[in-house]
């Protein structure tokens, strides 16, 4: 695979397992994911909160940003910055995905 490809597919990767982690946790408590939950963890629990927060970012932040732009109505500027950082997150995060699926063998 290039090294264009590879970086699309991270990149992909990064914004399916953000949506799937925030789904998840919406699902299950009833709420959406957002990183005030980093606010009201105990220590012990805010040792599992940062790992979940590091990969659902991208979708917390281009959720935020949608919402900001509709009701808020921020400008363009805002959400032109905002997807960016939320697109080199989830290359990040996905690229971190892709190596664990590789290194267990799920992805060649």
């Amino acid at each position: 695979m290039s090294p264009e490809l590879n970086s699309v597919f991270a990149l992909l990767i990064g914004f399916a397992f953000a949506g799937a982690l925030s789904s998840g946790y919406q699902a299950f408590v009833d709420r959406p994911a957002g990183f005030g939950i980093l606010e009201h963890s105990a220590a012990p629990r805010a040792v599992m909160t940062v790992p979940f927060l590091v990969f659902a970012a991208p979708f917390i932040i281009m959720r935020n940003t949608i919402r900001g732009r509709r009701i808020e109505n921020r400008r363009m500027v805002f959400v032109m910055v905002a997807t960016v950082i939320a697109g080199i997150w989830s290359l990040m995060s996905g690229t971190c995905v892709v190596i664990f699926l590789q290194a267990t063998g799920i992805v060649a």
